[in-house]
């Protein structure tokens, strides 16, 4: 067996293995935005894309971190020659910072798609795909609806993922900024727990000023009618 290096000049080594990581990384293709949308974007940025406003961005959670979401339908109004296999972009946003990107498919415009199909026009975009050690989500929603991971795209910064819902079936693409991943998930579990943990406080104190509105109604209804009222 021949060594590779003892039979390549140096420079012509050098330049065989730039090409080499060069169409590698062509390859993977670009795992960090969906079509123009790039993760770890600003909300104002992403609001200016899709024609919002930073204001219509809802608030999920303010503590222990500010997440929250911005929906975009991309699908035009009215009769359109254009065609838009996505039904609705979902952009989460965890301090400000793009770290979601959630793209559900519409049922109808890809009515036969199998998910072959779903994974090659993918793949024509981020690359070769692998198949996650556990397809199956642990998770079982409403109605016996399970979801399951079919396909993923990943490098070291970025991950997408395919995934078939069992209820149509339905399909979605979610793509995620890894570094943002956990601490936005954490944020998000741990404003859940502070909600539960105060709800009993916020539910007595709307009780209590809804007794007021109610009590401050009556009394100016008292005055109002005490003062014309004959016997």
């Amino acid at each position: 067996m021949h060594n590779l290096c003892g039979t390549v000049p140096r420079p012509a080594l050098i330049l065989l293995l730039v090409f080499g990581m060069m169409s590698a990384t062509a390859w993977a293709g670009d795992l960090s935005k969906y079509r123009n949308f790039q993760l770890g974007a600003d909300v104002p940025t992403i609001a200016g894309q899709v024609g919002a406003s930073p204001s219509d961005a809802k608030v999920v959670a303010r503590r222990p971190a500010l997440i929250q979401e911005l929906e975009w339908r991309p699908q035009p109004l009215g009769p359109s020659s254009q065609t838009e296999s996505a039904k609705e972009v979902v952009f989460s946003f965890y301090n400000g910072e793009l770290f979601r990107i959630t793209v559900n498919y519409d049922r109808y415009e890809t009515e036969g798609l199998t998910p072959d199909d779903f994974i090659e026009a993918i793949s024509a975009l981020y690359g070769t795909w692998e198949k996650p050690a556990v397809p199956a989500s642990t998770v079982q929603a409403v109605y016996d609806d399970q979801e399951e991971i079919l396909a993923r795209w990943q490098d070291s910064r970025y991950c997408f993922d395919l995934i078939r819902s069992s209820y149509g079936p339905t399909y979605r693409l979610i793509g995620v900024l890894k570094r943002l991943q956990a601490p936005a998930q954490a944020a998000i579990t741990e404003a859940k727990r502070l909600d539960d943990q105060e709800a009993p406080q916020r539910d007595a104190a709307r009780m209590a000023d809804k007794k007021e509105t109610e009590r401050a109604k009556l009394e100016k209804a008292r005055l109002t009618n005490k003062a014309k009222f004959r016997p």
